[in-house]
């Protein structure tokens, strides 16, 4: 058990360093061949913070365990909004003010509900999966487009602007590119294989330890990254980084395992895990959008966000012994 506790740890440290080496590296090969710094980052940046998700999706439908992937999947959403948003909040409440962030909201909550219609049969098939990598591909030129029409008067294309990398050179930009891509394989592959035996050691499915332990962990990035943007101000970034990972996550990290390892969806998640995780995305609606303004997330609704990931943690530990 502890050396597979080791080796979960060890896959979470090469994720996290990979994961940044990899995005690092695509926005600057991107910025050198003149893509612009905000379709860099609704695309490449939003994409690569979920790439330990999809990853770990990948291996684990190719090793026969595609519980643990859509436990990630699903598990991966709830702990961005839950824990990611709400321990920043409670730190730096934020505040939102991009126009193309106020369209992806709806677009996010269209692509939870759709979800949900496709598997509500019990059942995530290669067609299931088809539609959602096809639908992936959609969102992204759809978001991109949305961007581009209003890059000049939108505060998070500065905001961008400041974060993309300017000045490195396309050798070493794709030098880390390939790096972190492999690493990622590597720590997903650790991560994988130390969480299936910690989940026969215990006597819990997968899905269990891919909606808590591997959804935390590769959340950490998300963490990372939205504390540090708050911190400097770039609160656009900050919840734009965590729509563009939710959405990723239910098209691409949920539409492998239908495509790769089609089945039944695991008991428990159309009951328990769906209906949470649509329930945080409507609130996330309805606290960030801004009806009459800027969205904000204060340090109350921070605090709620914060006590449904502490619940949600609990309702797991009481109802997902199987």
């Amino acid at each position: 058990m502890f050396e597979n506790v080791l080796i979960i740890i060890a896959g979470f440290v090469i994720l996290l360093w990979a994961a940044d080496r990899f995005v690092m590296g695509a926005a600057a090969m991107a910025r050198n061949l003149g893509v612009s710094p905000l379709v860099i980052g609704l695309t490449i940046v939003g994409f690569g913070t979920s790439a330990p998700e999809i990853l770990i999706s990948t291996v684990s439908s190719i090793q026969g365990n595609p519980g643990l992937a859509i436990g990630n999947a699903i598990g991966s959403n709830i702990t961005n909004i839950a824990l990611v948003l709400g321990f920043t909040a409670l730190i730096i409440p934020l505040s939102v003010k991009s126009e193309t962030l106020k369209r992806e909201y709806p677009i996010m909550l269209a692509i939870t509900l759709g979800s949900l219609v496709l598997v509500m049969d019990g059942n995530l098939g290669r067609m299931d999966g088809i539609i959602l990598i096809t639908a992936m591909f959609i969102i992204i030129y759809t978001v991109t487009i949305l961007g581009l029409r209003s890059r000049k008067t939108d505060p998070i294309a500065q905001e961008y602007e400041e974060e993309i990398p300017a000045d490195m050179k396309t050798g070493k930009a794709i030098f880390w590119f390939v790096t972190g891509l492999l690493l990622l394989l590597l720590g997903s592959k650790l991560l994988v294989n130390g969480a299936i035996n910690i989940a026969t050691a215990l006597g819990v499915s997968d899905v269990i330890i891919g909606l808590t332990i591997v959804a935390i962990g590769t959340s950490l990035p998300e963490l990372a990254a939205s504390i540090m943007s708050a911190y400097k101000q770039e609160h656009d970034i900050a919840i734009g980084n965590i729509i563009g990972s939710n959405m990723f996550n239910l098209l691409a990290v949920l539409g492998i395992p239908g495509l790769i390892q089609p089945g039944p969806i695991p008991e428990g998640v159309l009951e328990r895990d769906f209906p949470i995780m649509i329930g945080l995305t409507l609130l996330l609606f309805a606290m960030a959008y801004g009806f009459k303004g800027p969205g904000r997330i204060n340090r109350i609704e921070g605090g709620i966000l914060f006590s449904a990931f502490i619940l949600y943690q609990v309702l797991i530990f009481f109802t997902g012994k199987h």
